[in-house]
Formats: C-alpha cells, structure tokens, sequence
C-alpha cells in the first residue's frame, strides 16, 4: 500500500522531528549550576587552566560553573569528595596525569576507582616537559647529561615537587632507558624544587614549562631536551628525548574533565562538544599559548583510549623503579 503524504502530513512530521531535536536538546544538560572539583590548590596549573574552562563554559551552557578546590593526597581527597555527588552532569572533576595517569599504578589502595568510578568527557589540554639545568651546568644537552652521569655515577640529582608526581617519574622513566642512576630529590612543591635547582643544591629538573619558562627566558636555567614527540614552537632548536637516542620517548603533563559513571551519555557528549569547541577557540588558544599549554579539546572516547595508555606507562615505571608512595 502506497503511502502519500500530503502538504499537512508533512508539516506535521517536520514539527513532530524538530520537538524532538529540541527535547533531546534540552535535555541533553541540566538546568542548574555546575560544580568544577579541583583536587589541587587554589593558584597552580591545574586551578589556572580550571578557571580559564568554567569561565567560558559557563558562557557555552549559560548556567553558572563554580569552582571548588579539594586539595590533598596526589587529588585523591578531591576525587573522593566527587564520588558523593549525584551523576547527573551537574558536577565536573578536573583530572590530570597523577589522578588518573599515575595513582592507579602507584597506591595500592585509593579512595577511588579511575576507571570505574569515573567516565572521561574530555582531554582538555597537554602541557609539555622540559630538561632543564642552570646555566653553569657542565653539560649543553642531552648525551652531554648522559656522559656526566655515566662518569659520576649516583652523583647526578634531580629536583621534583613530590614523591611520585611527573616531576618524578619522568625523569625515573629517563633513568630507566638511559640506564643511567641519576639521584631523586623530592620537595614539597614546584617552587621549592625550583629554588634549590636555581641555588645549585640539585642538578636539574623535569618540568613544565608553565613554571619554568619565566627562569628560562630570564637566563637562569637552559633547556637540554623536551619530552614531547615536537619540538616546542617556542624553542625550535631544542631536540627531544625521542629524537636524541630514545625512540617512542614522550611524556606531558595533562588536564582533564571527567564526571561520575552513571551519567547520561547524551549529558557527556553534550559537555564534550562544548569543551571541544572551547578548546579550539582563538582567544583560549591565545590564553594557554602564552603559557605554553596546547588545547585539546578530544571526544570520550579518545579521552578514555589516553588515559589507558597513560595508566599502563606510569604503571610499568613505577614497577621497574620500585617506586613506593610517601
């Protein structure tokens, strides 16, 4: 049986397909304002680049986002204050390379499950490391750092912000391919670490470049190496790790959001496309340029296969290294 459709028919399907487009709209975000839990400290990285994303979600959604910094325990006391609010999109957790990259390899017993009591909405930014030494080091770069170290052994240090942070395992993955013993300093905090290697008590850092880069073009430290797959746009004539003897060598602070599992899938793609788009927005660009941090801006799913392969490289660097948690 032929079916036709005449003039009203069809305006009555149109209207019936366009309530459902704004139904599924509408209730693809919550009404209400947001939660933004930042498991670190008022004034750092995370909390900056956390401020700059609830500012202009905000603006995307048109609902108020609040920050509220839960600081302590490498994010774990934020990530747990996270799992006792409800799933319904209308609290965001800021993640990073330690709550979700490191942590699950490196405590035996955490007051949250990555993997289960989280689901990833978007990779927002990755900010990349670098080697640095002062100035009056006695070595320029990377092979010249390895030879000092092999001639003295246990005698080279290195700075980091605490006991299992990527200030940490970064240069514990270093040590690890250049078979090198370099000696681990922990501090309590960047500025700090950053202090002492300035004064000469240690020899060098793994850091990124939002804190370093002020010393850097102050003529204060130099850079022997990055540990991103590129060279820095900022500074082109510094190789990387990878390319100086260590294929495959690649490791970057990153910043994350991610909201309770449970929560509607038509709720998260709708939080993700907002970041997404807020990512690849020229005055964000310009904001996150100016501390050499790279926007994102990812899907679900693509921030989900990250955090996998982040979790299986901390985890086999932690074991390797017999790294155990303060």
């Amino acid at each position: 049986m032929q079916t036709i459709f005449k003039k009203d028919s069809l305006k009555y399907l149109f209207c019936m397909t366009a309530l459902t487009l704004f139904t599924s709209v509408a209730f693809a975000y919550p009404n209400g304002p947001l939660k933004l839990i930042v498991p670190f400290p008022p004034g750092g990285p995370t909390d900056a680049i956390a401020r700059l994303v609830a500012t202009k979600l905000s603006e995307s959604l048109g609902q108020p986002v609040y920050i509220e910094n839960k600081a302590g325990a490498h994010g774990a006391i934020g990530m747990q204050a996270a799992m006792t609010l409800p799933n319904d999109g209308q609290t965001l957790v800021m993640v990073s390379i330690g709550t979700h990259g490191i942590n699950p390899g490196l405590y035996k017993k955490l007051p949250y499950d990555a993997n289960k009591d989280f689901t990833p909405v978007s990779l927002l930014v990755t900010v990349p490391i670098v080697v640095v030494a002062r100035t009056d080091a006695p070595f320029n770069d990377l092979p010249g750092l390895i030879g000092y170290a092999r001639a003295n052994p246990g005698k080279l240090s290195f700075a980091s912000a605490g006991n299992g942070g990527s200030s940490h395992l970064v240069p514990e993955m270093f040590n690890q391919q250049a078979k090198i013993d370099m000696v681990h300093v922990p501090y309590k905090g960047i500025a700090p670490a950053l202090n002492d290697l300035l004064s000469g008590q240690v020899n060098l850092m793994f850091d990124s470049l939002i804190t370093s880069t002020q010393q850097i073009n102050a003529g204060k430290l130099k850079i022997l190496a990055t540990t991103s797959t590129k060279r820095l746009e900022a500074y082109p004539s510094v190789p990387t790790i990878a390319e100086s003897g260590f294929p495959g060598f690649e490791a970057s602070s990153w910043y994350g959001v991610v909201v309770r599992s449970g929560t509607p899938t038509q709720t998260i793609n709708t939080l993700a496309s907002a970041l997404g788009k807020i990512m690849k927005s020229p005055d964000v660009i310009d904001k996150l340029d100016k501390i050499n941090t790279y926007p994102i801006g990812s899907t679900p799913a693509e921030f989900a296969q990250f955090i996998q392969v982040e979790q299986r490289k901390w985890a086999k660097v932690i074991r390797d290294g017999n790294i155990e948690p303060d």
